[in-house]
């Protein structure tokens, strides 16, 4: 009698032991692998090298992986278990696991096999460390210009990364007859243009006269920065798709309006970044509205006044 009793608790024990599993208070296990072949359970997250653990809702993951929803960028919409910070990926106090940005598991820091190259493989708000191959959140702060530290569409201003603005011209305003904007932070890789400032209007300051009137000449300055090194060129003529936008949504080739001899265009030992000169002949007015944007990337807006 008194071992049938100890049998039942026994059994009674095992079934609250798979209970709680089932309720997922405990981490899970991260397999490694190539095919959902490789996975005792779920399915293979090809991007990471890691098995998923299906799910129903919240209740069947670890408390650490709370979040049940299908896989982003996956082609299997079944739901899975995955982490969302760092912070929930060490309840049990300890401060070794990161929450994978592509694997979406908890996982010691650079466990996972390299996933990026450029920050276009990242997720919104993130940059790809290209020394390492890990994706990581975006610095808020910066030193410099251009993108520095910053997350690709935001720039360096003032020691903090700023996204750039939307073009709010009409010569990007297509119900005014203007060309529509293109560019997506989360899709684009193009050149980021930051900067575009009058860098003088009146006399020409290069010979030989560039415009009819030679002491009516615009000379822009434009910034810009792209993600990807060797992007801009030593020879200005080599520059990768340069537009300049007319109020009425004409496009014309920018680099026509640059000077021959590539005077003003300077771009760093990388690539990456460059300044330029456009020169423009605005005729008989005090404001202009500049359109301006490479292939590829953003477009930018600009309102000079003589």
């Amino acid at each position: 009698m008194q071992l049938r009793k100890m049998m039942v608790m026994l059994a009674a024990l095992s079934s609250m032991s798979l209970a709680l599993t089932a309720c997922g208070d405990d981490p899970t296990t991260v397999e490694s692998c190539t095919s959902d072949t490789d996975c005792s359970s779920g399915f293979c997250n090809t991007a990471a090298g890691v098995c998923m653990d299906t799910c129903e809702s919240g209740s069947d993951c670890p408390d650490t992986e709370k979040n049940c929803a299908p896989l982003a960028g996956s082609s299997n919409t079944q739901k899975v278990c995955q982490c969302q910070t760092n912070q929930l990926c060490n309840t049990d106090d300890s401060t070794s696991l990161v929450c994978g940005t592509k694997s979406k598991r908890c996982e010691e820091p650079g466990s996972t096999p390299a996933t990026c190259t450029k920050d276009a493989d990242c997720g919104s708000g993130e940059t790809c460390n290209t020394a390492t191959g890990a994706c990581g959140p975006a610095a808020t702060t910066c030193s410099g210009e251009g993108q520095a530290a910053c997350a690709y569409g935001s720039f360096c201003s003032s020691n903090k990364c700023t996204a750039v603005p939307p073009p709010t011209c009409v010569n990007f305003d297509p119900a005014k007859g203007g060309k529509t904007p293109v560019w997506n932070v989360s899709t684009s890789t193009g050149p980021i243009i930051y900067s575009v400032t009058k860098a003088s209007w009146g006399a020409d300051v290069v010979s030989p006269a560039w415009c009819p009137d030679a002491n009516n000449v615009l000379r822009v300055q434009v910034k810009a920065y792209s993600p990807t090194a060797g992007t801009f060129p030593q020879q200005f003529s080599g520059l990768p798709g340069f537009f300049y936008v007319t109020v009425n949504g004409n496009q014309e080739d920018a680099v026509s309006k640059m000077r021959p001899s590539g005077s003003g265009y300077t771009v760093s030992a990388d690539g990456k970044n460059a300044t330029l000169i456009v020169q423009l002949c605005p005729g008989n007015i005090s404001t202009i509205s500049i359109g301006l944007y490479f292939t590829g990337g953003n477009e930018t807006c600009a309102q000079l006044n003589k």
